[in-house]
C-alpha cells in the first residue's frame, strides 16, 4: 500500500510523532492502519460527524492522542483501526468485541492478544487467575516434584563423599511456599490482562444466548465469544466416593498421609505416585487396564512400570476399587475388583477429567457437543455457531497448557489480527514428570507401524547413567528413536530419564523440522552426557526380534 507522504506528515504532527523516524513509529508495519486513520482526517465535516455517532471516539479524544508517547500511539492507532474497520459493519451494538469465559493460560493468551490487536475484551473468571495449570496443575505439581527429588539426592550424595543428616521434612512449609509462588503468578496474570486493557469480570458465567453472558445478575453482550473454561477431575460413582479426593485437594492437604491409594493410569496418577512415594508416603497405585499411560510408546510404559516397582511403589494392574468404607479412626478401606482389600489414610482418584460445562448454559447457544461432552470445533477452534469459539481442555483435543495457549493465540490473530492461523496438533512434545521422567514427541512405535507398515526402523538403548555408577542405584535410562525407512526422517523420539523433559523440547524441534537419522549421526556428541547416546545409536533393532520386557 502506498501511503501519501502528505498524510504521513499530517498524521505525525497530529499524533505527536514529529521527530521520530518512520521505522521508529512502525509505519512500514502498520501502513494499513495508518492509512485508515489518516483517511479520517480528510473526511468532510458531515462525514466526520456521522462517523462520531457510530464510533466511541470524539474528535477531542482523537486529538488528545498526540500527547501520548509514540509507542502508545501505535497501540492507539491499532485500537482505532479495529473500531473503524469492524464496528461500522456490526448490525448490533455490543458491550465487547470479545468475551472470554475462563482466565486459564489459553483464555488469558487469547484475551491479551486480542486486546493488543485493538479489540475491546473482557474475561470472566470466578476463581483465581491462571486456571488449572497455575493453581492446581502444572506449576504447583512441578514444585512438589522438585521437593520430592531431594530424598534421592540426599541419599545419592553419600556416594560422592557427603555426609548429610536429614532431620525432618515439613509438608506445611512446602505448601505455604507453594501458595506464595502461586499467589505471585496470579498477580502476573492479572497484570498481563490489565496491560492489554482487558477487563476482568469476577463471577460465574452463564450463557443466555450466543451473544449474551450473565455474570452476577448482570448481562454483557459481545460480538465474539470464546469458551476456555477448562476441565475438572472426575470421581467414579461408587459407594463411599465422598471419602476420596482428587489432585486438586492434594495441593492443600493439611498433613502428609502415611499411606495413600492412587487410582488411575494417566500422567497425573503416575506423577503423584512418584511425588508421595519420594516424600516418604507408602503408595499403592491401581489401574484397571493391563498397563498404564495408554497412548504412550509401549517400551516406555513397560520400562517406567519396572522402574517404579524397583523404587518401591506398590503398582497393581487390572484392578479397580468397587467401594470405599471409612472407619472410626479415619482409615479408608478399599474393596478391589480382585477381592483384595487395601487400607490407606487417603484415596486419590486420577481417572480422567471432564469438560467444565456445569451450569454454563451451553444449551442456550446451539453449540454442538461430542460424546464426552466436549465442545466440537474445527481447525480454527470455531464451533458450529459462527461467532462462538472454544479452546483448551473443554474441546478435549490435547489437554496440555502449551496447546491451549497456541490455540488461543491463533484464535486472536485470526479474528482480530487479520492473520488467519490454525494451531498444529501434530508432533507436540510432552513430558510425564514421573520418577524417572518421560519425554516424548512424534509417533509411538505402534502408531508408526500402523501408519507405515514395515517401513520403520527402531534404534534403542538402555543403560545405567554415569551418575549411578557410584550410587549403585538401579535406576536406568531408556532412549528410543523411530525412523521412517524410506525418508530416513526421525518420526518419533521417546525417553525415560531424569532429563527427559528438557530433551523432549529440543527433540520436538528436530522432529518438527524433519531431521533425518543421518542428521543425528552427523552431530557430535557432548561428552560425558547421557544425551550423547541420541547421536551415537547406529545399530537398529532386528525386525522380528522377540522383546524380553523383563530384561529391562
Amino acid at each position: 500500500m502506498k501511503l501519501s507522504l502528505t498524510r504521513v506528515g499530517f498524521l505525525s504532527s497530529s499524533f505527536g510523532l514529529a521527530g521520530h523516524s518512520r521505522l521508529d513509529i512502525g509505519i512500514p508495519k502498520n501502513c494499513a492502519l495508518v492509512e485508515q486513520l489518516s483517511t479520517y482526517f480528510f473526511l468532510s465535516k458531515s462525514a466526520k460527524n456521522s462517523f462520531h455517532k457510530q464510533q466511541s471516539y470524539s474528535f477531542n479524544q482523537l486529538r488528545s492522542f498526540g500527547s501520548l508517547h509514540h509507542r502508545d500511539n501505535i497501540s492507539t492507532i491499532r485500537n482505532f483501526s479495529w473500531k473503524m474497520s469492524a464496528k461500522q459493519d456490526y448490525k448490533h451494538s455490543y458491550d465487547y468485541d470479545l468475551i472470554v469465559i475462563g482466565a486459564g493460560s489459553g483464555g488469558v493468551r487469547a484475551a491479551r492478544i486480542a486486546g493488543t490487536h485493538g479489540a475491546k475484551v473482557a474475561v470472566v473468571e470466578k476463581a483465581a487467575l491462571g486456571g488449572t495449570c497455575v493453581n492446581v496443575g502444572c506449576i504447583p505439581k512441578k514444585l512438589f516434584i522438585y521437593s520430592s527429588h531431594f530424598s534421592h539426592d540426599f541419599e545419592d550424595s553419600k556416594a560422592y563423599g557427603w555426609d548429610v543428616e536429614v532431620k525432618n521434612f515439613h509438608w506445611k512449609r512446602l505448601v505455604e511456599n507453594k501458595d506464595k509462588e502461586i499467589h505471585r503468578l496470579n498477580g502476573v496474570y492479572e497484570k498481563l490482562l490489565t496491560n492489554a486493557e482487558v477487563e476482568i469480570i469476577r463471577g460465574h458465567a452463564y450463557l443466555c444466548d450466543a451473544h449474551t453472558v450473565q455474570v452476577n445478575e448482570r448481562r454483557y453482550t459481545c460480538q465474539y465469544l470464546l469458551i476456555a473454561a477448562g476441565s475438572w477431575p472426575t470421581i467414579p460413582d461408587i459407594p463411599g466416593k465422598e471419602h476420596a479426593i482428587t489432585s486438586n485437594e492434594c495441593f492443600y492437604l493439611e498433613k502428609l498421609p502415611e499411606k495413600i491409594i492412587i487410582v488411575g493410569g494417566g500422567y497425573i496418577a503416575v506423577e503423584f505416585a512418584g511425588i508421595f512415594h519420594s516424600l516418604g508416603v507408602s503408595v499403592t497405585q491401581l489401574y484397571r487396564g493391563p498397563l498404564f499411560l495408554r497412548g504412550f510408546d509401549e517400551d516406555v510404559r513397560e520400562f517406567l512400570a519396572h522402574q517404579m516397582k524397583l523404587d518401591g511403589i506398590d503398582l497393581r494392574f487390572q484392578v479397580n476399587i468397587t467401594r470405599i468404607d471409612k472407619q472410626l479412626d479415619g482409615t479408608l478401606i478399599c474393596t478391589l475388583t480382585d477381592g483384595n482389600v487395601v487400607r490407606g489414610d487417603k484415596v486419590m482418584f486420577a481417572t480422567g477429567r471432564h469438560p467444565r460445562l456445569d451450569d454454563l448454559g451451553i444449551e442456550n447457544t446451539g453449540v454442538h457437543l461430542g460424546k464426552k461432552n466436549e465442545i466440537l470445533v474445527d481447525e480454527y477452534s470455531k464451533t458450529n455457531i459462527d461467532n462462538i469459539y472454544a479452546i483448551g481442555d473443554i474441546t478435549n483435543r490435547i489437554q496440555l497448557t502449551p496447546v491451549a495457549i497456541a490455540e488461543g493465540h491463533c484464535f486472536a490473530d485470526t479474528i482480530f489480527g487479520n492473520n488467519p492461523r490454525r494451531p498444529s496438533h501434530e508432533n507436540v512434545p510432552t513430558a510425564v514428570f514421573s520418577n524417572p521422567c518421560i519425554g516424548t514427541v512424534g509417533l509411538t512405535e505402534e502408531e508408526a507401524r500402523e501408519k507405515y507398515d514395515d517401513q520403520v526402523d527402531i534404534y534403542k538403548t538402555s543403560f545405567r547413567p554415569l551418575k549411578h555408577t557410584l550410587t549403585l542405584r538401579e535406576e536406568k535410562t531408556l532412549y528410543k528413536l523411530i525412523v521412517h525407512r524410506e525418508t530416513r526422517k526421525v518420526i518419533g523420539a521417546h525417553l525415560v530419564s531424569p532429563e527427559a523433559a528438557e530433551l523432549a523440547q529440543l527433540l520436538g524441534v528436530c522432529v518438527q523440522a524433519g531431521a533425518t537419522k543421518e542428521h543425528f549421526d552427523a552431530t557430535i556428541g557432548v561428552h560425558p552426557t547421557s544425551a550423547e547416546e541420541l547421536v551415537t545409536m547406529r545399530v537398529k533393532e532386528p525386525e522380528k526380534a522377540t522383546k524380553n520386557r523383563n530384561a529391562l
